[in-house]
């Protein structure tokens, strides 16, 4: 999640500003003016404004006098890495194969910053409402693959995100304390899986596993989502573990 830093030469100024406007949109932002993109990215409204018409200009945004708003154009921006990517093509057949023999929905993840991405999934044929689109994104410790990811990272580097993020409560089981959190994350790196239940969702259980390139590296995790129901952790682990971990060699020798 460290990037090395770019020559100042190479670096444009433009195309970093007009990003920052299109990733301002989100639930709480659906439409923006000029003075509010302008409050969230740092332009000024001047500047805000004439980004705002160019990405209208070009078809990512719409508006209505004042206000803009996206497109599904900028869907085509996002769906061009699960176009091109070749991690989740790579990745989809084996989860197949773990919703075959568990009958869960199976997922494969990466960190993006400190939040989980979704990057290629399944379905089952009974209907789940607990279950992530491609492209989702969530607070890490809230689920089972965000844990294992975390696990991977340098233990200060995760302390020092924990003491700075902001903790919100989904679930009347959210884990909102930083040293339990924390202990959590190392668990999972000690026993090289991680169980998460009830974070983000009431009733829902995730079992994950760390998937790694040839080099031993951490580069993604592969994980199910489950009902609680009556089911005990103890016995969801022996009933997917095994068969993620499996997966999960199988996927290493293939990279």
């Amino acid at each position: 999640m460290t990037k090395e830093p770019l020559n100042r030469r190479d670096w444009i100024a433009g195309l970093e500003k007009g990003l920052a406007i299109l990733e301002a949109f989100d639930h709480e932002h659906p439409r923006l003016t000029p003075t509010q993109a302008a409050e969230l990215t740092g332009l000024t409204r001047t500047a805000a404004r004439r980004y705002l018409l160019t990405l209208e200009h070009l078809g990512y945004l719409t508006s209505e006098g004042t206000l803009f708003s996206l497109t599904p154009r900028v869907l085509k921006v996002g769906w061009s890495y699960f176009d091109s990517a070749r991690l989740p093509r790579t990745v989809q057949p084996f989860l197949q194969q773990v919703t075959a023999a568990v009958g869960e929905v199976a997922y494969l993840s990466v960190l993006d910053d400190w939040e989980l991405v979704f990057i290629s999934r399944t379905s089952t044929s009974r209907v789940m409402s607990t279950g992530f689109v491609l492209g989702a994104r969530v607070p890490a410790p809230l689920a089972s693959a965000g844990v294992m990811m975390l696990a991977a990272q340098p233990e200060q580097k995760v302390k020092a995100w924990l003491e700075t993020c902001v903790l919100t409560p989904y679930t009347p089981y959210t884990i909102l304390q930083r040293d339990r959190l924390f202990d959590e994350i190392r668990k999972a790196g000690r026993q090289d899986y991680a169980v998460v239940e009830q974070q983000l969702q009431i009733g829902v259980r995730g079992v994950a596993v760390p998937l790694r390139d040839r080099h031993g590296n951490v580069i993604a995790a592969l994980s199910v989502n489950m009902q609680v129901g009556e089911e005990t952790t103890e016995h969801a682990l022996q009933r997917v573990l095994q068969v993620l971990q499996d997966t999960a060699l199988s996927i290493m020798r293939v990279l």
